[in-house]
């Protein structure tokens, strides 16, 4: 098992390592948790980012909350959140005392500029990923489809079109069954 603050480090790590959001830390995730030390299995994974996604606050946080929590319980969870946040502290701070300086100089704009499409490329690829695994059956294809028109044509919420694909799970599967 591992050690409380091992959990630290590794979000730690991870935290530093994420520009993006909770979506671009899903590559990083899944290849510590579950690939490499076996903690969760990918479906578990999927699971948490759904319900973080469903979920108030930062969804990298609360996927990394779940872990920890299913690790080491209420202690699991603190440390690992405190590890995916405490990078995003520090690097606020440093950039708050320093950024105002050095806004116009464009060697930084690049940068930025290159971070942006880095994540990006991130997200593409963890979309992708997602969809291999997250779509099984007809009905999933049709919900994704059905609720992409919704969020793209209507504009609806986000967290009503989650909440809409759920509910759409407990409808009864009308195909006839063979005996």
């Amino acid at each position: 098992m591992i050690s409380l603050w091992k959990l630290y480090a590794l979000f730690f790590k991870m935290g530093i390592f994420t520009f993006g959001g909770g979506y671009a830390m899903l590559p990083i995730l899944k290849s510590e948790a579950v690939e490499k030390h076996k903690w969760i299995s990918e479906e578990e994974l999927l699971n948490y980012y759904s319900i973080g996604q469903c979920t108030p606050g930062i969804i990298a946080v609360n996927a990394a909350s779940f872990i920890g929590y299913k690790l080491h319980g209420i202690w699991g969870l603190i440390s690992a959140t405190m590890g995916v946040i405490s990078p995003s502290l520090l690097i606020i701070i440093l950039i708050a005392a320093l950024l105002s300086n050095y806004m116009d100089n464009q060697y930084l704009q690049w940068a930025f500029g290159g971070i942006r499409i880095s994540v990006i490329a991130l997200i593409i690829s963890t979309v992708i990923d997602m969809w291999k695994k997250g779509i099984k059956s007809l009905r999933g294809y049709i919900i994704f489809v059905i609720a992409g028109i919704l969020l793209w044509c209507f504009n609806l919420s986000a967290i009503f079109i989650v909440i809409l694909a759920a509910v759409s799970g407990f409808i009864p599967n009308f195909r006839s069954k063979k005996q």
